[in-house]
């Protein structure tokens, strides 16, 4: 009788969406977006892509997963058994009624297909952001440098300012900045940037009540804000 009581149990959930689904796939994929530096880090660690094909075709995707099944089987584990939610106590007693591995699989499918997205763009960006460090910092010869604000005008760099024909200005009398100084901060400022955001930087001239302008360098996307010079 017993054993015909868990065949009917099991006959009733056969083919069914476990109600556990949803709420872990969420929660996996909102922890995958917010791995994303440790994801990026994995990646530049290793110097390459995922490799291709199997269920081992990811960087972070599965230790997500084993996170977030862990938080959910806590959160299972610490509430009286009468008020634990149906899909908690589902996924943890009789799981294999609802055919979960087919279930893992395809949230495991999901988040790979989004771990590849992120590094996808992390790759147009990075080509996108060297681009723009070589339109920056390299201009057309050792002693020119084009415009970060305009992008297409060489600066005139000399002993009392730098300027440029876009409105550019910026007395630099006392600091003693050369072509060699300037093209160091840009790249420095740029490449500290790029440690944290995919976002294109921009530059821009702010007013400064005791001395010359400040050349600035911003991103909307994360943002970032520092003095260039």
């Amino acid at each position: 009788m017993k054993m015909d009581a868990q065949h009917r149990h099991r006959s009733l959930y056969k083919g069914t969406t476990p109600p556990w689904k949803e709420t872990f796939r969420k929660r996996c994929v909102d922890r995958l977006k917010n791995s994303r530096s440790r994801l990026l880090d994995r990646y530049r660690q290793a110097g390459e892509g995922p490799q291709g094909g199997g269920s081992g075709a990811s960087i972070i995707v599965q230790e997500v997963m084993e996170e977030e099944w862990s938080v959910l089987q806590s959160e299972a584990r610490g509430m009286p058994f009468q008020l634990r939610p149906q899909g908690l106590t589902e996924m943890f007693s009789v799981m294999t009624e609802y055919d979960e591995l087919a279930v893992l699989e395809e949230i495991q499918q999901e988040l790979m297909s989004q771990e590849m997205s992120i590094i996808e763009e992390y790759e147009r960006n990075l080509q996108s952001e060297e681009q723009f460090i070589s339109s920056v910092v390299e201009g057309m010869d050792e002693e020119n440098i084009i415009c970060p604000i305009c992008h297409m005008n060489n600066l005139n760099i000399n002993s009392h300012f730098i300027s440029c024909s876009c409105g550019l200005y910026i007395n630099t009398k006392t600091r003693d900045i050369t072509p060699d100084v300037l093209r160091h901060l840009l790249e420095s400022r740029v490449s500290e940037h790029t440690e944290d955001c995919l976002h294109n930087p921009v530059f821009f001239v702010a007013p400064n009540i005791d001395s010359s302008p400040n050349l600035m360098i911003s991103c909307q996307g994360c943002d970032y804000l520092s003095i260039v010079l």
